[in-house]
């Protein structure tokens, strides 16, 4: 807890038991109130071992639901149990739980109400061992959506966020898809709203056992990333009146924001 705010870490997992247990350990309970894991249909011993860690919370979908759906279900629980911060963590040791610190802060000192961590700012992706096609790809969606959405972010697809309360009250975050393009419905749903986001330098590691998607699945991802950023331009231009941008209440935005 940070400024009497409760602080509830999300792990969206599928097929975490071999990484689990070192991403668990690293999470900093000085400040982390409770941990939710909620898995996705694993098919190895995730649900066990999350037991065996003595994690607050744990749900089980029995059917695969897809990484949107997914958070779905761990904002819900976060929001449930009344956090007041939510940081999303990948369980599969790819982002490191020590910058847990700095992003809690900078919503807890009110600064920001959402924080990344990108991978970009710095060298973290390519030193991370990011493949150079990933890398590429990243680039020109990135600028992509920028250009698109009218925000200068680093990176729109990192998997390590933070959001206030306020926030996921907000946003229609139900009305995403249940698959990869979640992440990038939620930047859009967020900007539109008004709200800012900072990043933070995050290092990041590629390894046998990180989760990633093949090739196809990242060619889908990425038609969904730009028909997501084109509807975006186009309800900001007041050519379409999307369900998605119909926000649950009006945001308490800062002064000046």
């Amino acid at each position: 807890m940070i400024n009497n705010k409760k602080i509830v870490v999300v792990l969206p997992a599928y097929n975490a038991e071999r990484t689990l247990e070192q991403t668990y350990r690293e999470i900093p309970f000085d400040i982390v109130d409770e941990v939710v894991l909620v898995d996705d249909g694993s098919k190895d011993r995730t649900v066990d071992e999350a037991k065996r860690l003595g994690i607050n919370h744990v749900i089980q979908h029995e059917k695969n639901r897809g990484y949107g759906g997914n958070q779905k279900t761990c904002y819900n629980k976060a929001l449930e149990i009344g956090a007041d911060i939510v940081i999303m963590l990948h369980p599969d040791y790819q982002y490191t739980p020590k910058l847990i610190h700095a992003i809690s802060y900078i919503i807890a000192d009110e600064v920001y109400p959402v924080a990344f961590g990108s991978r970009i700012l710095g060298k973290g992706a390519l030193k991370g061992g990011m493949p150079m096609y990933k890398f590429i790809a990243n680039r020109f969606l990135t600028f992509s959506q920028n250009v698109l959405i009218g925000q200068k972010l680093s990176e729109y697809h990192t998997g390590y966020r933070a959001y206030t309360r306020e926030v996921l009250e907000t946003i229609p975050y139900e009305l995403c898809s249940d698959d990869f393009v979640f992440d990038n419905q939620v930047i859009s749903q967020i900007f539109y709203a008004g709200f800012d986001i900072a990043e933070v330098t995050c290092p990041t590691k590629y390894f046998k056992e990180a989760s990633s998607i093949n090739l196809k699945r990242s060619i889908t991802y990425g038609m969904g990333v730009m028909g997501t950023s084109f509807r975006h331009f186009f309800q900001r231009m007041g050519i379409i009146n999307s369900p998605m941008y119909k926000m649950r209440k009006t945001p308490q935005l800062p002064k000046g924001a």
